[in-house]
């Protein structure tokens, strides 16, 4: 069974009190309080386990709304901006300042919002936990994780943060910034101490473990001896390292991965067998039950998609989601995959959608027919496509395809010719014949036709937060759980800190031999059908809101499109192969990373000229390959100060003119305004201009 979420508010912890008894004799004007904010509830066991189950809830927070894409994805090499109403995260302007209410202020408090309840959890398990109880340290080693991990998400955004240890016993104002240092020593003491006291197993499904403990830890002892932190973690590097491999290391021996990519995006239902595969070590609990889903639920299956209903032949419905599109791929996203031997980019991403009506769906033209690029056998007025039948797709192929042209553009009614006939589904080509390779950066000087339509509203789709269980076609609530982390992480942590150890001769045995556990999965299985889809968008298969109707909207169908566009990308119709790749995939040196056809051209971008930043820029780049859109990319180029050089070469905010990545400032994010406007100094006085100054990230 899983956890059961009882809404908590860190700024009103509170029970109800017992009703005050009046007399007669009283005057009915006499008004008498019957409840009151107080924390004595939670000076029981009883109380201390809601408090605890109440507190779950903010491990939600990333994927509560659109703060999470927002702070943890734009403005990377991974994704640009789409239909985006804060796109200054993408493109580093001017909005992006200490006023920003959108990301910045909502991560803080909620963050802040989850230290709360665990400074409080710390403090009264061991003076009102029966000491004997099975879960006394279950319930003492959620606390520290909890704190811990709101440190750990707060130090990695803001910088050195305020240390509050204690839980509030009324209002406070006075605070001071501890250094990364402190806080970073504070995080990992609080992440041992959950390790310690924390079951190998949970009680419940989607309770935080020891492994969860030893992942953030194996993380946080990563990101202290990054680069972020050259100027004050010399003396902490090693040992570091020696830890990430400890944990990490751990991690995967207690969750194994799963056999196949596609076994951890195989959605079919709320709380299915997929949210519980081996890999998964925690995930934030969603579901179909209205009473957990607080204000937002799972937001983020509306951040990824590419926009299709504004197109004729297609309507918005279950299985296609609600696309708000905020963030569009970029090419480096395209690129990094080899899309030949490499799973990940077709079990990722979605390039297919059908049509679900056949009334709006378009017409052949008589200039279609007179031109002599019209299909054989149809007529003027005959649909190109009808409901059931592949209506948009989208071609991820590469320079020197000679096949396709542009032949007819508009938002509505796509045409391309495809060896001088025209496509009848809606066809959206990454590169027409003559075009060569192109970062697509310079807005002015862009290939094919999806990247034409501005904002980025077309492209391929993330699929890892699809979902085809939502209660309605406009329902922003998400159903799926969300993954915090999973041990393929832990995998690449161990192959990067071999890599930082930098003894070359351990590489076979380092980090070629994690890496390959994850590229070897990658590869495609002997007779494995590489045209097959599959993504939490098949879940309105089992949805009773979408019974009879066409998963959700129309009567012929849905939208889901169960067949990639794989081989006709690839230019490899009529060679279907049913061959391994997962030979291919494995490296067999460190040749192998220095000479990768894929990672190459990345490299050369970038400046990469010695193997050493190769062997991190090709590591980056796995991250990428396994992780993409998983909420990690800003953070990782952050600690590693690869961002600025990245966002340069692959982010077409770049060529916006609307801001400019300045590495003395967007490594960290600003505190926020409210915050330094509510609080006082020393003397109990409001902040001047000046203190605000200081208590505030250079640059802001």
């Amino acid at each position: 069974m899983k956890l059961n979420h009882i809404l908590f508010s860190a700024a009103a912890c509170m029970a109800l009190g017992s009703a005050a008894l009046t007399s007669c004799s009283e005057s009915f004007l006499d008004e008498n309080q019957i409840n009151a904010y107080d924390t004595d509830y939670f000076k029981t066991q009883e109380g201390i386990d809601d408090l605890v189950n109440g507190a779950y809830l903010m491990l939600k927070t990333k994927f509560n709304y659109q703060w999470g894409y927002l702070v943890y994805c734009e403005g990377t090499d991974e994704f640009t901006d789409g239909n985006n109403t804060a796109a200054h995260y993408n493109h580093y302007g001017q909005s992006l300042n200490s006023g920003e209410t959108t990301g910045i202020k909502p991560i803080w408090d909620n963050l802040y919002g989850t230290i709360e309840p665990a400074n409080l959890i710390i403090a009264n398990v061991p003076a009102f936990y029966n000491p004997q109880s099975p879960t006394y340290n279950a319930r003492l080693g959620e606390g520290y994780f909890l704190r811990g991990y709101g440190y750990f998400e707060l130090v990695k955004q803001f910088g050195g943060i305020p240390l509050k240890l204690t839980p509030s016993t009324g209002v406070e104002t006075y605070f001071t910034r501890n250094s990364e240092e402190e806080v970073y020593a504070q995080i990992i003491a609080d992440l041992e101490e959950a390790y310690k006291l924390l079951p190998e197993k949970p009680e419940q499904t989607g309770r935080i473990t020891k492994s969860a403990a030893a992942h953030f830890l194996a993380k946080a002892h990563l990101f202290r001896a990054s680069e972020l932190y050259s100027s004050w973690n010399t003396q902490y590097v090693a040992a570091d390292l020696d830890a990430v491999i400890k944990y990490g290391q751990e991690v995967v021996s207690a969750h194994p991965l799963c056999n196949d990519f596609v076994e951890l995006w195989d959605y079919t239902a709320p709380n299915g067998a997929n949210e519980t595969v081996s890999e998964v070590v925690l995930a934030a609990q969603f579901s179909n039950d209205e009473s957990t889903w607080g204000r937002y639920g799972n937001q983020m299956h509306l951040c990824f998609p590419s926009v299709y209903q504004d197109m004729n032949g297609t309507n918005r419905d279950i299985s296609g989601g609600r696309e708000f599109c905020y963030v569009s791929a970029t090419q480096y996203t395209m690129d990094v995959f080899d899309r030949v031997n490499d799973s990940r980019f077709w079990k990722s991403f979605i390039t297919t959608y059908g049509c679900n009506n056949t009334k709006g769906a378009p017409d052949w033209t008589e200039a279609d027919i007179r031109s002599g690029k019209a299909p054989v056998g149809v007529s003027a007025g005959d649909k190109r496509f009808t409901g059931g039948e592949l209506g948009i797709k989208y071609i991820v192929n590469n320079p020197g395809d000679t096949r396709y042209e542009d032949y007819e553009f508009g938002d509505k009614n796509v045409k391309v010719t495809k060896n001088n006939v025209i496509e009848a589904p809606h066809t959206f080509v990454r590169y027409f014949k003559g075009e060569t390779h192109n970062w697509n950066t310079d807005i002015s000087n862009l290939t094919g036709n999806w990247y034409q339509v501005i904002p980025h509203k077309r492209s391929v789709a993330l699929s890892k937060y699809r979902d085809g269980s939502r209660n309605s076609i406009a329902s922003q609530f998400g159903t799926r759980d969300a993954i915090i982390a999973r041990s393929a992480e832990d995998v690449l942590m161990i192959a990067e800190a071999y890599i930082r150890k930098r003894v070359k001769s351990s590489y076979p045995q380092g980090p070629l031999k994690w890496i390959n556990k994850l590229r070897t999965r990658a590869g495609y299985a002997e007779g494995e059908d590489r045209s097959k889809h599959v993504d939490g968008g098949q879940s309105y298969k089992n949805n009773s809101y979408c019974t009879g109707k066409g998963g959700g909207y129309s009567a012929e169908g849905a939208v889901y499109w169960e067949i990639n566009t794989y081989y006709e990308s690839n230019n490899m119709e009529g060679q279907e192969t049913t061959a391994s790749t997962k030979s291919v995939m494995t490296l067999n040196s460190v040749e192998d990373v220095y000479n990768s056809q894929v990672d190459i051209p990345i490299y050369e971008k970038l400046g990469c000229g010695s193997n050493a930043e190769k062997m991190m820029c090709f590591l980056l780049n796995e991250r990428t390959r396994e992780l993409c859109g998983e909420m990690l990319r800003w953070e990782d180029l952050a600690r590693t100060k690869s961002l600025n050089d990245r966002w340069h070469a692959f982010n077409d905010g770049v060529s916006r003119g609307l801001g400019e990545f300045n590495p003395q400032v967007h490594y960290y994010r600003p505190l926020p305004q409210s915050f330094l406007d509510g609080i006082t100094n020393e003397n109990g006085g409001t902040l001047t201009n000046e203190e605000k100054s200081a208590m505030q990230n250079p640059g802001y």
